[in-house]
């Protein structure tokens, strides 16, 4: 097994463990999110099905500092209020969010990085 495979193998686990935190946290946090009525329209701009469960970890993982300064751009529709978040979840939903906010974006930016090196001819 090359290295490109085992490079490959590794980021596919990750995205195996990335589906499942997707699963996990929509079923634990954002379905909560969901029901209230004083969150539920500050989950962000929906594109596709799914995609506040995305707007929710992302707005629970990035720091605060750059919250602040993403909510006050002409584009803070598109992003979930991490404030009002923060009000409305417990500890244990901002873990599980992180988790699956880093895992999800480890293994795009790996994905991303295997295919750049494979075009360059690191693989060969």
């Amino acid at each position: 097994m090359g290295l490109f495979s085992s490079l490959l193998a590794i980021a596919m686990f990750i995205c195996f463990l990335a589906c499942i935190m997707f699963v996990v946290f929509g079923q634990v946090t954002v379905r909560k999110l969901r029901k209230k009525p004083e969150t539920k329209d500050a989950l962000g701009t929906e594109f596709a099905s799914g995609w506040d469960i995305l707007n929710v970890a992302g707005a629970l993982s990035t720091p605060r500092f750059l919250n602040k300064k993403m909510e006050s751009s002409p584009l803070a529709f598109l992003r979930a209020d991490s404030a009002l978040l923060y009000k409305h979840t417990s500890r244990l939903d901002r873990i599980l969010g992180r988790i699956f906010f880093i895992l999800y974006s480890t293994s795009g930016f790996m994905f991303i990085g295997l295919m750049i090196l494979d075009l360059l001819g690191f693989f060969d």
